[in-house]
Protein backbone atom coordinates (compact mmCIF):
# COMPACT_ATOMS: atom_id res chain seq x y z
CA UNK A 1 0.00 0.00 0.00
CA UNK A 2 1.32 3.30 -0.57
CA UNK A 3 1.32 5.86 1.55
CA UNK A 4 -1.31 8.40 1.85
CA UNK A 5 1.32 11.18 1.07
CA UNK A 6 2.45 9.75 -2.01
CA UNK A 7 -1.40 9.04 -3.59
CA UNK A 8 -2.13 12.77 -2.71
CA UNK A 9 0.96 14.16 -4.85
CA UNK A 10 0.43 15.55 -8.31
CA UNK A 11 -0.70 18.78 -10.26
CA UNK A 12 -4.21 20.10 -10.13
CA UNK A 13 -6.27 18.17 -12.51
CA UNK A 14 -9.70 20.00 -11.76
CA UNK A 15 -10.84 23.28 -10.40
CA UNK A 16 -14.28 24.67 -10.17
CA UNK A 17 -14.49 27.90 -8.80
CA UNK A 18 -17.94 29.51 -7.71
CA UNK A 19 -20.58 26.56 -9.26
CA UNK A 20 -24.01 27.44 -9.41
CA UNK A 21 -26.38 24.84 -10.79
CA UNK A 22 -30.40 25.12 -10.85
CA UNK A 23 -32.62 22.91 -11.42
CA UNK A 24 -36.44 23.09 -13.16
CA UNK A 25 -39.49 22.57 -11.25
CA UNK A 26 -42.88 23.32 -11.61
CA UNK A 27 -41.47 25.86 -14.86
CA UNK A 28 -39.07 27.65 -12.07
CA UNK A 29 -35.47 27.56 -11.81
CA UNK A 30 -34.28 27.13 -8.47
CA UNK A 31 -30.52 26.92 -7.38
CA UNK A 32 -29.50 22.99 -6.20
CA UNK A 33 -26.05 24.02 -6.32
CA UNK A 34 -24.93 27.64 -4.30
CA UNK A 35 -21.63 28.72 -5.20
CA UNK A 36 -19.26 25.73 -4.41
CA UNK A 37 -15.77 25.30 -5.43
CA UNK A 38 -14.02 22.55 -5.68
CA UNK A 39 -10.08 21.20 -6.22
CA UNK A 40 -8.68 18.24 -7.25
CA UNK A 41 -5.14 16.98 -7.62
CA UNK A 42 -4.07 13.58 -9.68
CA UNK A 43 -3.83 10.54 -7.58
CA UNK A 44 -6.60 11.96 -4.91
CA UNK A 45 -9.69 10.76 -3.81
CA UNK A 46 -12.25 13.46 -3.17
CA UNK A 47 -15.44 12.21 -1.19
CA UNK A 48 -18.51 14.35 -1.76
CA UNK A 49 -21.12 13.21 1.23
CA UNK A 50 -24.40 14.68 2.57
CA UNK A 51 -27.99 14.08 2.53
CA UNK A 52 -30.08 12.93 -0.14
CA UNK A 53 -30.90 16.00 -2.24
CA UNK A 54 -27.50 17.69 -1.42
CA UNK A 55 -26.16 18.01 -4.16
CA UNK A 56 -23.41 15.54 -4.49
CA UNK A 57 -24.20 13.67 -8.06
CA UNK A 58 -25.33 17.10 -9.81
CA UNK A 59 -21.41 18.63 -8.49
CA UNK A 60 -20.34 14.96 -9.62
CA UNK A 61 -21.37 15.20 -12.84
CA UNK A 62 -20.81 19.22 -13.15
CA UNK A 63 -17.22 18.10 -12.91
CA UNK A 64 -17.67 16.69 -16.26
CA UNK A 65 -19.16 19.93 -18.06
CA UNK A 66 -22.13 18.03 -17.95
CA UNK A 67 -25.57 18.75 -16.33
CA UNK A 68 -28.48 16.66 -16.21
CA UNK A 69 -31.74 16.93 -18.14
CA UNK A 70 -34.13 19.79 -16.03
CA UNK A 71 -30.71 21.40 -14.53
CA UNK A 72 -28.14 24.33 -15.78
CA UNK A 73 -24.88 24.85 -15.52
CA UNK A 74 -25.69 29.10 -14.52
CA UNK A 75 -22.35 30.18 -13.45
CA UNK A 76 -18.88 29.64 -12.64
CA UNK A 77 -15.75 28.05 -14.26
CA UNK A 78 -14.68 24.18 -14.79
CA UNK A 79 -10.99 23.81 -15.61
CA UNK A 80 -10.12 20.31 -16.36
CA UNK A 81 -6.54 19.34 -17.21
CA UNK A 82 -6.34 22.87 -18.86
CA UNK A 83 -9.60 22.77 -20.36
CA UNK A 84 -12.47 25.17 -19.68
CA UNK A 85 -15.47 22.90 -19.95
CA UNK A 86 -17.93 25.51 -19.86
CA UNK A 87 -16.78 27.20 -23.00
CA UNK A 88 -15.60 23.83 -24.92
CA UNK A 89 -18.27 22.29 -27.94
CA UNK A 90 -20.13 19.51 -27.06
CA UNK A 91 -17.97 17.81 -29.22
CA UNK A 92 -14.97 18.42 -27.18
CA UNK A 93 -16.73 17.19 -24.15
CA UNK A 94 -18.17 14.29 -25.73
CA UNK A 95 -14.24 13.18 -26.43
CA UNK A 96 -13.50 13.45 -22.84
CA UNK A 97 -15.89 11.55 -21.15
CA UNK A 98 -15.09 7.55 -21.53
CA UNK A 99 -11.49 8.38 -22.47
CA UNK A 100 -10.14 10.78 -20.29
CA UNK A 101 -13.38 11.70 -18.02
CA UNK A 102 -15.63 8.34 -16.29
CA UNK A 103 -18.44 8.11 -14.96
CA UNK A 104 -19.70 5.17 -12.59
CA UNK A 105 -23.30 5.21 -11.88
CA UNK A 106 -25.15 4.50 -8.69
CA UNK A 107 -27.54 2.30 -11.07
CA UNK A 108 -26.23 -0.49 -13.26
CA UNK A 109 -28.81 -1.92 -14.08
CA UNK A 110 -30.29 1.21 -15.52
CA UNK A 111 -27.34 2.17 -17.27
CA UNK A 112 -26.55 -1.26 -19.29
CA UNK A 113 -28.43 -2.30 -22.59
CA UNK A 114 -30.37 -5.21 -22.04
CA UNK A 115 -29.88 -6.23 -25.48
CA UNK A 116 -26.16 -5.95 -25.61
CA UNK A 117 -23.49 -8.68 -23.93
CA UNK A 118 -21.35 -7.15 -20.82
CA UNK A 119 -18.21 -7.37 -22.49
CA UNK A 120 -19.52 -5.77 -25.16
CA UNK A 121 -20.50 -2.52 -23.30
CA UNK A 122 -17.10 -2.90 -21.46
CA UNK A 123 -15.18 -2.60 -24.40
CA UNK A 124 -17.52 0.03 -26.36
CA UNK A 125 -15.66 3.08 -25.17
CA UNK A 126 -12.28 1.73 -25.45
CA UNK A 127 -13.15 0.74 -29.74
CA UNK A 128 -15.05 4.31 -29.65
CA UNK A 129 -12.01 5.81 -29.13
CA UNK A 130 -9.46 4.21 -30.91
CA UNK A 131 -7.44 3.36 -27.44
CA UNK A 132 -6.87 -0.03 -28.51
CA UNK A 133 -8.02 -2.70 -30.95
CA UNK A 134 -11.02 -5.29 -30.38
CA UNK A 135 -8.47 -8.63 -29.32
CA UNK A 136 -6.60 -6.13 -26.15
CA UNK A 137 -9.66 -4.32 -25.23
CA UNK A 138 -11.75 -7.81 -24.51
CA UNK A 139 -8.49 -9.38 -22.89
CA UNK A 140 -8.19 -6.14 -20.71
CA UNK A 141 -11.98 -6.36 -19.62
CA UNK A 142 -11.01 -9.97 -18.83
CA UNK A 143 -8.93 -8.82 -16.30
CA UNK A 144 -10.67 -6.11 -14.96
CA UNK A 145 -13.28 -8.34 -14.13
CA UNK A 146 -10.92 -11.01 -12.48
CA UNK A 147 -9.60 -7.81 -10.36
CA UNK A 148 -13.03 -6.89 -9.32
CA UNK A 149 -13.43 -10.31 -8.21
CA UNK A 150 -16.40 -11.15 -10.84
CA UNK A 151 -16.97 -14.78 -10.90
CA UNK A 152 -15.83 -16.50 -14.20
CA UNK A 153 -13.83 -13.86 -15.72
CA UNK A 154 -13.30 -15.26 -18.64
CA UNK A 155 -17.05 -15.85 -19.46
CA UNK A 156 -19.15 -13.87 -17.63
CA UNK A 157 -18.65 -10.97 -20.16
CA UNK A 158 -20.47 -13.39 -22.33
CA UNK A 159 -23.47 -13.12 -20.67
CA UNK A 160 -26.60 -10.40 -21.15
CA UNK A 161 -27.57 -8.18 -18.20
CA UNK A 162 -29.89 -9.80 -16.66
CA UNK A 163 -28.43 -12.88 -16.30
CA UNK A 164 -26.19 -11.29 -13.26
CA UNK A 165 -26.74 -10.21 -10.05
CA UNK A 166 -27.04 -6.48 -9.45
CA UNK A 167 -24.07 -6.16 -7.60
CA UNK A 168 -21.71 -8.36 -10.62
CA UNK A 169 -23.56 -6.10 -13.04
CA UNK A 170 -22.03 -2.75 -10.85
CA UNK A 171 -18.72 -4.45 -10.79
CA UNK A 172 -19.10 -4.67 -14.52
CA UNK A 173 -19.59 -1.07 -14.97
CA UNK A 174 -16.91 -0.01 -12.63
CA UNK A 175 -14.84 -2.21 -15.25
CA UNK A 176 -16.33 -0.27 -18.23
CA UNK A 177 -14.85 3.06 -16.61
CA UNK A 178 -11.60 1.45 -15.93
CA UNK A 179 -10.91 0.38 -19.41
CA UNK A 180 -9.29 3.72 -20.90
CA UNK A 181 -7.52 3.69 -17.76
CA UNK A 182 -9.24 7.79 -17.31
CA UNK A 183 -7.52 10.74 -15.54
CA UNK A 184 -10.61 11.22 -13.51
CA UNK A 185 -13.60 9.02 -12.21
CA UNK A 186 -16.37 9.82 -10.80
CA UNK A 187 -18.07 7.48 -8.45
CA UNK A 188 -21.23 7.61 -7.70
CA UNK A 189 -22.36 5.27 -5.19
CA UNK A 190 -20.69 2.33 -6.77
CA UNK A 191 -20.91 0.42 -3.93
CA UNK A 192 -24.69 0.39 -2.49
CA UNK A 193 -25.62 -2.38 -4.68
CA UNK A 194 -22.88 -4.56 -3.39
CA UNK A 195 -22.59 -6.98 -0.72
CA UNK A 196 -20.35 -6.04 2.51
CA UNK A 197 -17.78 -8.96 1.35
CA UNK A 198 -17.84 -8.14 -2.33
CA UNK A 199 -17.72 -4.55 -1.23
CA UNK A 200 -13.96 -5.29 0.47
CA UNK A 201 -12.79 -6.42 -2.91
CA UNK A 202 -14.27 -3.88 -5.06
CA UNK A 203 -13.13 -1.07 -3.07
CA UNK A 204 -9.57 -2.58 -2.74
CA UNK A 205 -9.40 -2.40 -6.71
CA UNK A 206 -10.53 1.00 -6.99
CA UNK A 207 -8.32 2.36 -4.66
CA UNK A 208 -5.49 0.21 -6.32
CA UNK A 209 -6.51 1.08 -10.14
CA UNK A 210 -6.49 4.75 -8.46
CA UNK A 211 -3.12 4.43 -7.15
CA UNK A 212 -1.57 2.46 -10.50
CA UNK A 213 -2.65 5.20 -12.91
CA UNK A 214 -2.47 8.10 -10.51
CA UNK A 215 -5.91 8.44 -11.67
CA UNK A 216 -8.25 11.19 -9.39
CA UNK A 217 -11.55 10.28 -8.14
CA UNK A 218 -14.42 12.03 -6.97
CA UNK A 219 -15.79 9.50 -4.89
CA UNK A 220 -20.13 10.54 -3.89
CA UNK A 221 -21.82 8.54 -1.06
CA UNK A 222 -23.98 8.45 1.95
CA UNK A 223 -21.93 5.78 3.61
CA UNK A 224 -19.05 7.50 6.02
CA UNK A 225 -17.47 4.61 6.78
CA UNK A 226 -17.04 3.92 2.89
CA UNK A 227 -15.79 7.26 2.51
CA UNK A 228 -13.13 6.79 5.35
CA UNK A 229 -11.35 3.81 3.35
CA UNK A 230 -11.31 6.29 -0.25
CA UNK A 231 -11.20 9.49 0.23
CA UNK A 232 -8.08 11.40 1.44
CA UNK A 233 -10.10 14.72 1.57
CA UNK A 234 -14.02 14.81 2.53
CA UNK A 235 -16.38 18.09 1.26
CA UNK A 236 -20.05 17.72 2.83
CA UNK A 237 -22.51 19.27 1.45
CA UNK A 238 -26.49 20.80 2.42
CA UNK A 239 -28.92 22.15 0.57
CA UNK A 240 -26.29 22.79 -2.09
CA UNK A 241 -23.84 24.40 0.16
CA UNK A 242 -20.56 23.84 1.37
CA UNK A 243 -20.84 23.11 4.75
CA UNK A 244 -17.41 21.76 6.05
CA UNK A 245 -14.23 20.61 3.74
CA UNK A 246 -11.36 18.54 5.73
CA UNK A 247 -8.69 15.70 5.22
CA UNK A 248 -10.77 12.56 6.22
CA UNK A 249 -8.79 11.58 9.35
CA UNK A 250 -9.17 15.33 10.46
CA UNK A 251 -12.91 15.32 9.54
CA UNK A 252 -13.65 11.90 11.09
CA UNK A 253 -11.88 13.01 14.34
CA UNK A 254 -12.97 16.45 14.85
CA UNK A 255 -15.46 17.77 12.45
CA UNK A 256 -16.30 21.44 13.38
CA UNK A 257 -19.56 22.03 12.22
CA UNK A 258 -22.71 20.66 13.84
CA UNK A 259 -24.71 19.27 10.91
CA UNK A 260 -21.78 16.83 9.79
CA UNK A 261 -21.32 16.12 13.75
CA UNK A 262 -25.13 15.20 12.84
CA UNK A 263 -24.03 12.59 10.44
CA UNK A 264 -21.32 10.69 12.11
CA UNK A 265 -24.14 10.29 14.70
CA UNK A 266 -27.04 8.65 13.30
CA UNK A 267 -27.50 4.93 13.49
CA UNK A 268 -27.74 4.39 16.45
CA UNK A 269 -31.30 2.63 16.06
CA UNK A 270 -31.54 -0.89 17.38
CA UNK A 271 -35.08 -2.72 17.56
CA UNK A 272 -35.57 -4.75 20.68
CA UNK A 273 -36.78 -8.12 18.91
CA UNK A 274 -39.50 -10.06 19.41
CA UNK A 275 -40.34 -13.89 18.60
CA UNK A 276 -43.51 -15.17 17.51
CA UNK A 277 -45.08 -18.63 16.78
CA UNK A 278 -47.63 -17.12 14.49
CA UNK A 279 -46.24 -17.36 10.53
CA UNK A 280 -47.62 -15.61 7.51
CA UNK A 281 -45.52 -17.23 5.26
CA UNK A 282 -43.80 -20.97 5.31
CA UNK A 283 -41.44 -21.15 2.71
CA UNK A 284 -41.31 -25.17 2.75
CA UNK A 285 -38.01 -26.96 0.80
CA UNK A 286 -37.91 -24.02 -2.31
CA UNK A 287 -35.66 -24.71 -4.58
CA UNK A 288 -35.59 -22.64 -8.16
CA UNK A 289 -33.70 -22.15 -11.27
CA UNK A 290 -33.42 -19.48 -14.09
CA UNK A 291 -33.35 -21.55 -17.37
CA UNK A 292 -32.66 -25.39 -16.96
CA UNK A 293 -29.58 -24.80 -15.54
CA UNK A 294 -28.47 -21.98 -13.28
CA UNK A 295 -29.98 -23.12 -9.61
CA UNK A 296 -30.42 -20.32 -7.35
CA UNK A 297 -32.15 -21.65 -4.78
CA UNK A 298 -31.71 -24.33 -2.79
CA UNK A 299 -34.08 -26.80 -0.96
CA UNK A 300 -34.68 -23.01 1.06
CA UNK A 301 -37.00 -23.29 4.41
CA UNK A 302 -38.24 -19.99 5.91
CA UNK A 303 -40.59 -18.87 8.48
CA UNK A 304 -41.44 -15.56 8.48
CA UNK A 305 -43.82 -14.42 11.76
CA UNK A 306 -46.93 -12.52 11.66
CA UNK A 307 -45.67 -8.54 12.16
CA UNK A 308 -42.30 -9.12 12.40
CA UNK A 309 -39.24 -8.49 10.40
CA UNK A 310 -37.02 -10.89 9.23
CA UNK A 311 -33.87 -9.85 7.33
CA UNK A 312 -31.85 -11.70 4.71
CA UNK A 313 -28.34 -11.16 4.62
CA UNK A 314 -25.61 -12.96 2.16
CA UNK A 315 -23.24 -12.28 -0.96
CA UNK A 316 -24.84 -10.66 -3.86
CA UNK A 317 -25.83 -14.08 -5.77
CA UNK A 318 -26.49 -15.75 -2.80
CA UNK A 319 -30.58 -15.80 -3.76
CA UNK A 320 -31.61 -13.16 -1.64
CA UNK A 321 -33.65 -11.08 -4.32
CA UNK A 322 -34.42 -15.00 -5.92
CA UNK A 323 -36.23 -15.91 -2.79
CA UNK A 324 -38.44 -12.77 -2.85
CA UNK A 325 -38.98 -13.46 -6.63
CA UNK A 326 -40.73 -16.79 -5.86
CA UNK A 327 -42.57 -15.44 -2.79
CA UNK A 328 -44.34 -12.78 -5.08
CA UNK A 329 -44.52 -15.79 -7.89
CA UNK A 330 -42.33 -13.45 -10.43
CA UNK A 331 -40.15 -17.14 -10.72
CA UNK A 332 -41.70 -20.24 -9.66
CA UNK A 333 -40.67 -22.72 -7.65
CA UNK A 334 -39.56 -25.65 -9.26
CA UNK A 335 -39.71 -27.94 -5.81
CA UNK A 336 -41.24 -26.80 -2.95
CA UNK A 337 -44.18 -24.87 -1.73
CA UNK A 338 -45.07 -21.17 -0.01
CA UNK A 339 -47.81 -20.88 2.35
CA UNK A 340 -49.50 -17.68 3.18
CA UNK A 341 -51.81 -17.50 6.22
CA UNK A 342 -51.87 -21.56 5.98
CA UNK A 343 -52.83 -22.08 2.34
CA UNK A 344 -50.69 -23.21 -0.33
CA UNK A 345 -49.13 -20.03 -2.62
CA UNK A 346 -49.89 -20.88 -6.43
CA UNK A 347 -46.30 -21.10 -8.05
CA UNK A 348 -46.71 -18.08 -11.02
CA UNK A 349 -48.07 -14.64 -10.14
CA UNK A 350 -50.84 -14.75 -12.86
CA UNK A 351 -52.55 -17.99 -11.34
CA UNK A 352 -53.08 -15.67 -7.74
CA UNK A 353 -56.13 -13.62 -7.24
CA UNK A 354 -55.94 -9.94 -6.91
CA UNK A 355 -56.46 -9.98 -3.37
CA UNK A 356 -53.69 -12.44 -2.66
CA UNK A 357 -51.44 -9.86 -5.07
CA UNK A 358 -52.83 -6.96 -2.72
CA UNK A 359 -51.60 -8.62 0.30
CA UNK A 360 -47.82 -9.26 -0.73
CA UNK A 361 -46.29 -6.40 -1.76
CA UNK A 362 -42.41 -5.61 -3.26
CA UNK A 363 -40.52 -2.69 -3.05
CA UNK A 364 -37.55 -2.80 -5.65
CA UNK A 365 -33.71 -2.42 -4.82
CA UNK A 366 -33.46 0.29 -7.88
CA UNK A 367 -36.03 2.94 -7.61
CA UNK A 368 -34.42 4.19 -11.03
CA UNK A 369 -35.66 0.93 -12.83
CA UNK A 370 -38.71 0.15 -10.48
CA UNK A 371 -40.55 4.19 -11.39
CA UNK A 372 -42.02 4.43 -14.92
CA UNK A 373 -40.06 7.11 -16.09
CA UNK A 374 -43.21 8.83 -17.72
CA UNK A 375 -45.51 8.79 -15.26
CA UNK A 376 -46.00 11.54 -12.45
CA UNK A 377 -45.76 10.58 -8.75
CA UNK A 378 -49.74 10.66 -8.52
CA UNK A 379 -50.23 8.19 -11.13
CA UNK A 380 -47.28 5.98 -9.92
CA UNK A 381 -49.09 5.95 -6.14
CA UNK A 382 -52.19 6.61 -7.79
CA UNK A 383 -52.21 2.76 -9.85
CA UNK A 384 -52.46 0.84 -6.67
CA UNK A 385 -54.79 2.77 -5.47
CA UNK A 386 -57.28 2.17 -8.43
CA UNK A 387 -56.27 -1.34 -8.81
CA UNK A 388 -56.69 -3.17 -5.71
CA UNK A 389 -58.96 -0.39 -3.60
CA UNK A 390 -61.14 1.21 -6.24
CA UNK A 391 -60.15 5.02 -5.30
CA UNK A 392 -60.88 7.37 -8.19
CA UNK A 393 -60.68 11.06 -8.62
CA UNK A 394 -60.42 13.81 -5.80
CA UNK A 395 -59.99 10.80 -3.23
CA UNK A 396 -57.30 9.06 -5.19
CA UNK A 397 -55.19 12.33 -5.02
CA UNK A 398 -56.21 12.65 -1.02
CA UNK A 399 -54.87 9.60 -0.29
CA UNK A 400 -52.27 9.99 -2.51
CA UNK A 401 -51.34 13.47 -0.58
CA UNK A 402 -51.55 11.20 2.47
CA UNK A 403 -49.17 8.54 1.78
CA UNK A 404 -46.45 10.91 0.51
CA UNK A 405 -46.54 12.51 4.15
CA UNK A 406 -46.27 9.01 5.86
CA UNK A 407 -42.95 9.08 3.83
CA UNK A 408 -41.92 12.52 4.43
CA UNK A 409 -42.47 14.22 1.32
CA UNK A 410 -45.06 17.33 0.69
CA UNK A 411 -47.73 17.67 -1.81
CA UNK A 412 -45.62 19.95 -4.07
CA UNK A 413 -44.62 16.51 -5.14
CA UNK A 414 -47.31 14.71 -6.34
CA UNK A 415 -47.28 16.24 -10.02
CA UNK A 416 -43.07 15.27 -10.43
CA UNK A 417 -41.43 13.06 -12.75
CA UNK A 418 -38.79 10.63 -10.76
CA UNK A 419 -36.24 12.45 -13.18
CA UNK A 420 -37.02 15.28 -11.36
CA UNK A 421 -36.61 13.78 -7.54
CA UNK A 422 -32.76 12.70 -5.89
CA UNK A 423 -32.31 9.18 -5.83
CA UNK A 424 -33.30 8.94 -2.17
CA UNK A 425 -36.92 10.60 -2.57
CA UNK A 426 -37.73 8.08 -5.71
CA UNK A 427 -37.66 5.19 -2.89
CA UNK A 428 -39.56 6.92 -1.01
CA UNK A 429 -42.10 6.78 -3.88
CA UNK A 430 -41.79 3.30 -3.99
CA UNK A 431 -42.62 2.64 -0.78
CA UNK A 432 -45.05 4.44 -0.98
CA UNK A 433 -46.40 2.71 -3.64
CA UNK A 434 -46.13 -0.53 -1.91
CA UNK A 435 -48.04 1.10 1.24
CA UNK A 436 -50.73 1.78 -1.22
CA UNK A 437 -52.16 -1.21 -1.40
CA UNK A 438 -52.40 -1.76 2.43
CA UNK A 439 -50.51 -4.96 2.40
CA UNK A 440 -49.88 -7.63 5.16
CA UNK A 441 -46.31 -8.47 3.79
CA UNK A 442 -43.87 -6.18 2.39
CA UNK A 443 -40.69 -7.67 0.87
CA UNK A 444 -38.20 -4.91 0.79
CA UNK A 445 -34.97 -5.49 -1.30
CA UNK A 446 -32.45 -3.51 -0.03
CA UNK A 447 -34.32 -0.06 -0.02
CA UNK A 448 -32.34 1.78 2.09
CA UNK A 449 -28.85 1.19 0.04
CA UNK A 450 -29.86 4.56 -2.38
CA UNK A 451 -30.46 6.62 0.95
CA UNK A 452 -28.46 8.72 2.84
CA UNK A 453 -27.64 8.14 6.50
CA UNK A 454 -29.83 10.43 7.85
CA UNK A 455 -32.86 9.35 5.73
CA UNK A 456 -32.39 5.52 6.26
CA UNK A 457 -32.58 6.43 10.11
CA UNK A 458 -35.93 8.08 9.45
CA UNK A 459 -37.32 5.35 6.73
CA UNK A 460 -36.51 2.71 9.31
CA UNK A 461 -38.18 4.40 11.62
CA UNK A 462 -41.01 4.90 9.58
CA UNK A 463 -41.31 1.06 8.78
CA UNK A 464 -41.22 0.48 12.70
CA UNK A 465 -44.08 3.06 13.15
CA UNK A 466 -45.78 1.22 10.31
CA UNK A 467 -45.41 -2.55 11.48
CA UNK A 468 -46.55 -1.07 14.86
CA UNK A 469 -49.66 0.42 13.79
CA UNK A 470 -50.91 -1.96 11.39
CA UNK A 471 -49.02 -5.44 12.46
CA UNK A 472 -47.50 -5.53 8.78
CA UNK A 473 -44.63 -8.36 8.34
CA UNK A 474 -41.55 -7.36 6.48
CA UNK A 475 -38.76 -9.52 4.83
CA UNK A 476 -36.02 -7.15 4.53
CA UNK A 477 -33.21 -8.07 1.69
CA UNK A 478 -29.84 -6.27 3.04
CA UNK A 479 -26.63 -6.38 3.17
CA UNK A 480 -26.10 -3.29 5.26
CA UNK A 481 -25.60 -5.52 8.90
CA UNK A 482 -26.12 -1.55 10.53
CA UNK A 483 -29.56 -1.45 8.86
CA UNK A 484 -29.88 -5.44 10.27
CA UNK A 485 -29.36 -4.41 13.67
CA UNK A 486 -31.96 -1.64 13.69
CA UNK A 487 -34.69 -3.03 12.12
CA UNK A 488 -34.44 -7.24 12.56
CA UNK A 489 -36.64 -9.20 14.82
CA UNK A 490 -35.05 -12.34 12.71
CA UNK A 491 -31.93 -12.78 11.05
CA UNK A 492 -31.72 -15.70 7.78
CA UNK A 493 -28.16 -15.61 6.42
CA UNK A 494 -27.80 -17.21 2.86
CA UNK A 495 -25.07 -18.71 0.51
CA UNK A 496 -24.68 -19.65 -2.70
CA UNK A 497 -28.60 -20.49 -2.60
CA UNK A 498 -28.89 -22.25 0.77
CA UNK A 499 -29.78 -21.03 4.34
CA UNK A 500 -26.48 -21.12 6.38
CA UNK A 501 -28.02 -20.20 9.73
CA UNK A 502 -31.61 -18.54 10.75
CA UNK A 503 -32.56 -17.81 14.19
CA UNK A 504 -33.79 -14.71 16.18
CA UNK A 505 -31.12 -11.46 15.92
CA UNK A 506 -29.52 -12.05 19.18
CA UNK A 507 -28.24 -15.58 18.58
CA UNK A 508 -27.10 -14.36 14.93
CA UNK A 509 -25.57 -11.26 15.66
CA UNK A 510 -23.46 -12.30 18.90
CA UNK A 511 -20.32 -15.17 19.09
CA UNK A 512 -19.85 -17.60 18.46
CA UNK A 513 -20.54 -17.77 14.81
CA UNK A 514 -20.14 -19.96 12.05
CA UNK A 515 -17.45 -19.18 9.10
CA UNK A 516 -19.59 -17.65 6.89
CA UNK A 517 -21.58 -15.31 9.14
CA UNK A 518 -17.90 -14.58 10.72
CA UNK A 519 -16.93 -13.47 7.35
CA UNK A 520 -20.17 -11.16 6.74
CA UNK A 521 -19.70 -9.49 9.93
CA UNK A 522 -16.08 -9.05 9.75
CA UNK A 523 -16.50 -7.13 5.93
CA UNK A 524 -18.44 -4.64 7.76
CA UNK A 525 -16.77 -1.02 6.99
CA UNK A 526 -15.51 0.52 9.89
CA UNK A 527 -15.21 4.26 10.35
CA UNK A 528 -11.68 4.07 10.30
CA UNK A 529 -9.55 4.84 7.67
CA UNK A 530 -6.88 2.20 8.23
CA UNK A 531 -9.71 -0.55 8.31
CA UNK A 532 -9.76 -1.72 5.22
CA UNK A 533 -6.00 -2.12 4.81
CA UNK A 534 -5.72 -3.81 8.05
CA UNK A 535 -8.47 -6.31 6.99
CA UNK A 536 -6.71 -7.21 3.64
CA UNK A 537 -3.54 -7.78 5.43
CA UNK A 538 -5.02 -10.00 7.77
CA UNK A 539 -6.91 -12.08 5.31
CA UNK A 540 -3.70 -12.54 3.19
CA UNK A 541 -1.64 -13.42 6.38
CA UNK A 542 -4.48 -15.92 7.07
CA UNK A 543 -3.94 -17.14 3.90
CA UNK A 544 -0.10 -17.60 3.36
Amino acid sequence: MASETKRVKGDVLLEMKGIVIDGKSDDKWNPIIRGVDLTLKRGEVLGLIGESGAGKSTLGLAGMGFARPGCRITSGSIIFDGIDLIAASEEKRRGLWGSRIAYVAQSAAASFNPAHHIIDQTTETALGHGIMPRDKAEADARDLYRRLQLPNPDTIGLRFPHQVSGGQLQRAMTAMAMSCRPDLIIFDEPTTALDVTTQVEVLAAMRDIVEQFNTAAIYITHDLAVVAQMAHRIMVLRYGNLVEEAPTRTMLKQPTQAYTKSLWAVRSLAKKERSSDDIVLDVQNVSASYGNHIKVLDDVSVKIPRGRTVAVVGESGSGKSTLARAITGLLPPSTGKILFNGQALPGALKNRERDTLRRIQMIYQSADTALNPRQKVRDIIGRPLEFYLGLNGADRDRKVVELLESIELDESYIDRLPSEMSGGQKQRVSIARALAANPEVIICDEVTSALDQIVQEEILKLLMKLQADTNVTYLFITHDIATVRAIADEIVVMHKGKVVQQGLKSKVLNPPYPAYTELLLSSVPQMDPDWLTGLLKKRQSAQA
